[in-house]
């Protein structure tokens, strides 16, 4: 089962989360780049760090949105949004390759990633921008999206994600975030869910309903209280249970 997190929030003398922690403990990083969090010092470190952890580094990409940290949906046109998703692809592996590495897939945030869920448009810009820049790069997105299913129309490899660190409904998406039990702060829960996901496929909404859940990544966010400590132990009871992490690239 492959680990990720979302790395290089941080943004000029602002940092976030514990990404040199985080990256002993995953085995995919989710780096931004630039548009909703993140700048070229932030990039260069952490693509540093994950290339010295031979650590899978995927593009964070996101709105242009900086002050809302890519939270706030915003109404693109097809053609920017391509671009923009483009733009963001190249910088990162510009990055990647001062190491040595490289891009290896794609990963839309915060208020991209839900819109891609369900809007066309964006997820066919989203698809476009990969195609266009390598149509080799695998997408994490939830299954059965319209991402997925677009992507997946477009000949791309789509791996499905999960997050361990938060809460679904039952119509198996992710608790809204303006809502008060949209995260699981409490480690012991986090790996209690992370494992379920590893070898039941499946996940309990909040009405205590069973939902499928098949995943190939499963996701813990940077940014959340103890991350680093759900991380650690998340990491060992997914090798307990069999399911050691392992990059899906």
């Amino acid at each position: 089962m492959d680990l990720n997190a979302d790395l290089g929030e941080g943004f000029g003398a602002w940092r976030l989360g514990d990404d040199e922690a985080l990256l002993d403990l995953i085995t995919s990083a989710n780096v931004a780049c630039g548009f909703h969090a993140g700048d070229p010092p932030t990039m260069r470190r952490v693509c540093a760090a994950a290339a010295q952890r031979q650590v899978a580094v995927g593009a964070q990409v996101g709105y242009r949105d900086l002050a809302g940290f890519g939270r706030r949906h915003i109404a693109y046109d097809f053609a920017e949004l391509r671009d923009e998703v483009l733009y963001q692809l190249g910088a990162l592996n510009a990055f990647c390759r001062a190491y040595r590495t490289r891009v290896r897939y794609l990963k839309p945030h915060g208020a991209l990633y839900h819109a891609a869920a369900q809007d066309e448009v964006q997820a066919a810009a989203l698809v476009a921008a990969i195609c266009d820049y390598d149509p080799e790069l695998p997408v994490l997105c939830p299954a059965g999206s319209v991402l997925a299913q677009l992507a997946q129309g477009a000949g791309l490899r789509v791996v499905a994600e999960g997050f361990a660190d938060r809460n679904y409904l039952p119509n198996g998406r992710l608790v809204p975030r303006t809502a008060p039990n949209a995260l699981i702060t409490d480690p012991q829960q986090v790996a209690r869910q992370a494992v379920r996901m590893a070898t039941e496929r499946s996940v309990i909404a909040i009405d205590g309903t069973v939902i499928p859940c098949a995943v190939e990544s499963i996701c813990l966010h940077g940014d959340s209280p103890d991350a680093v400590a759900a991380a650690e132990l998340v990491r060992a009871v997914l090798i307990d249970a069999g399911a050691p992490p392992t990059p899906f690239t």
